[in-house]
C-alpha cells in the first residue's frame, strides 16, 4: 500500500526515489538489519546458524502490516519496538526455534540508526547514477556550444559576452562537486550503529558468556558491518550524530547545485529572453487557464526541491545537541527531514536527466540578445583600448556618457563613440567595430570549457551488499 504518492511535490512523485526512502524501504531496511545482527552473531557462535537462516528468510516486509506498525509506533516514540515484536511472532509462527534470537542483545536505536544508513547507502545509488547521467548530458552541452555566443548578465542586467559552453560547463563542475562530496561518502563507508542501550555494547556481551569484551564486540561489529555493506564505526554513534549530518549537507548541496541549474533555465526560457527551452513532450507544463503556456515545470520541480532542503538540513544539524546517551526527541526529530533530503535530492536528480539531456539551445536567439544594448555589452573592452590613449578615468567617463546616451536614444555605441574627436583620432574605423563587435570578447570562455572538460566524474562507488 502506498501511503504518501507525492501529490504535493511532483520532484519525486513516481521517481526511483520515490520507491527507495518509502515506509516500505524503511521498513525493509529494518528487517535487513535485524537478519544481518543474527547473521553476524552466528558468525561469532551466539546464534546458531539454523536460526539465523530463518530470521534471514522470514525479514520480509510484506509479511507485516506496516499501516499497523506505524499506529503502534505511537506508543514507543520509534517503530522498532512494536516492529520486533511483530516480527518475533512471525519467525514464532513460521521457525520456533529461531524467535528466541531475534534481536538478541539488541536495541531501537541500533536497528533503526542502521536502517537508515542502508536506506541511504540505496539512494545515494540512485543520486550517483542520475547525477553521472547529468553530468554527461551537460558535457556534450559545454562542448557542442563552446563558442555560442550568448550575454553575460549581472545583478540581473547584461554585464560582458560569454558563451553557453561555459554556462554549460559551470553547471557541470557543480553537479560534479556535488558528486564527489556524495562519493566520499561512500567511500569513507556510511556506518552500522551497534552500541546496545548506552554505548557500551553490554546487551550483546550478555549473551557471550566468556567472551573477551574488546574482541568480541569488535568483530560483532564488523561482522554486522559486512553482513550489510556498510562500515563498523570506531565508536557507537547515538548522540555522536556525524553520519547523519554528513548525509543531510551532502544532499542539500546537490540539491542546491541543481536549483543553480533550474533558476538559470527558468531564466533564460522567459518569453522574452527565450534562449533556451527544456522540453515538453504533448501535455507537458500546460496550464489550467491559458492555452498558450507550456510552463518550464522540469525546472520548476528542481527548483521547489532546492528551496526547502536548506531548512531540512538545518534541523538535521540542531539534532547534534543530543543530550546524554540518547535523545528525547532530537533523535526522532531527525527520521523526516533526513528522508526528506534524500526524497527530494534523488527527485532533483532525476528529473535533471531529462532537463539537461534534452534541453533547446537557441543560439540565434542568445546572439540577437547580446545586441539588445547597442553594443554596450563591450564597453569594458572599450574603455580598457582607450585607456592608454586618453587615460583611464576619461575613458571610463566617456564610456558611461555614451552608454547612457545609447541607452536612452537606442542609437548603437560605436556610432556615438566616433563624434568623439578622441576616439576618431586614437581609433581607426576598423578597431572601433572590432572593439565593438560582442563575438570578439568573450575571454579565454572557449578555453575554460575545455580546461572544465578535463575534469571527470569519480567512479560510482560499488553497491552495497544485498
Amino acid at each position: 500500500m502506498l501511503l504518501e504518492s507525492g501529490l504535493l511535490s511532483p520532484v519525486w512523485a513516481g521517481a526511483p526515489g520515490q520507491a527507495a526512502v518509502s515506509d516500505q524501504a524503511w521498513l525493509q531496511a529494518m528487517l535487513d538489519t535485524e537478519a544481518a545482527l543474527s547473521r553476524a552473531q552466528a558468525r561469532l557462535g551466539t546464534v546458531p546458524g539454523d536460526a539465523a537462516d530463518a530470521i534471514t528468510r522470514s525479514a520480509r516486509a510484506e509479511h507485516l502490516d506496516l499501516v499497523a506498525l506505524a499506529g503502534e509506533a505511537r506508543q514507543s516514540a520509534n517503530p522498532v519496538v512494536a516492529l520486533v515484536r511483530e516480527f518475533t511472532a512471525l519467525v514464532a509462527d513460521r521457525h520456533p526455534h529461531a524467535a528466541p534470537y531475534v534481536h538478541l542483545g539488541s536495541t531501537s536505536q541500533d536497528i533503526l540508526d542502521t536502517a537508515t544508513m542502508l536506506v541511504a547507502d540505496r539512494a545515494l545509488d540512485l543520486i550517483l547514477t542520475d547525477l553521472d547521467r547529468t553530468a554527461g548530458a551537460l558535457a556534450a552541452l559545454a562542448a557542442e556550444h563552446r563558442d555560442t555566443l550568448m550575454a553575460g548578465r549581472t545583478l540581473a542586467l547584461h554585464a560582458v559576452p560569454i558563451t553557453f559552453g561555459l554556462k554549460a560547463a559551470g553547471w557541470r563542475q557543480l553537479v560534479l562537486d556535488g558528486a564527489r562530496k556524495l562519493t566520499r561518502l561512500r567511500e569513507s563507508g556510511l556506518p552500522v550503529q551497534l552500541g546496545g542501550a548506552a554505548g557500551t555494547l553490554a546487551g550483546y556481551l550478555e549473551h557471550a558468556p566468556g567472551a573477551d569484551p574488546a574482541a568480541y564486540t569488535r568483530a560483532l561489529t564488523e561482522a554486522f558491518a559486512d553482513e550489510l555493506g556498510l562500515t563498523a564505526p570506531l565508536l557507537p554513534w547515538q548522540t555522536l550524530r556525524t553520519p547523519v549530518t554528513d548525509l543531510a549537507t551532502a544532499t542539500a548541496y546537490v540539491t542546491g547545485a541543481l536549483g543553480k541549474i533550474a533558476v538559470d533555465v527558468l531564466s533564460l526560457t522567459r518569453t522574452e529572453v527565450a534562449e533556451i527551452h527544456e522540453p515538453a513532450p504533448a501535455g507537458r507544463g500546460a496550464s489550467s487557464a491559458m492555452p498558450h503556456k507550456r510552463n518550464p515545470v522540469l525546472a520548476t520541480a528542481v527548483r521547489s526541491a532546492a528551496l526547502q532542503t536548506p531548512n531540512l538540513t538545518a534541523t538535521v544539524l540542531t539534532c547534534l545537541m543530543s543530550e546524554d546517551e540518547r535523545s528525547a526527541g532530537a533523535w526522532h526529530a531527525e527520521w523526516e527531514p533526513l528522508r526528506a533530503l534524500l526524497r527530494l535530492t534523488a527527485g532533483a536528480a532525476h528529473q535533471a536527466v531529462e532537463l539537461t539531456g534534452q534541453l533547446s539551445v537557441d543560439p540565434a536567439r542568445m546572439r540577437a540578445n547580446t545586441e539588445l544594448t547597442g553594443g554596450q555589452i563591450v564597453s569594458e573592452r572599450v574603455a580598457a583600448a582607450l585607456a592608454p590613449l586618453i587615460g583611464r578615468a576619461a575613458a571610463k567617463q566617456l564610456l558611461a556618457e555614451a552608454s547612457r546616451r545609447a541607452a536612452r536614444t537606442g542609437e548603437p555605441l560605436a556610432l556615438i563613440l566616433r563624434d568623439d574627436t578622441r576616439v576618431r583620432d586614437g581609433l581607426p574605423d576598423a578597431r572601433l567595430t572590432d572593439l565593438c563587435t560582442a563575438e570578439h570578447y568573450t575571454g579565454a570562455a572557449g578555453p575554460l570549457v575545455d580546461r572544465a572538460l578535463t575534469r571527470t566524474l569519480p567512479p560510482l562507488p560499488p553497491r552495497n551488499k544485498e
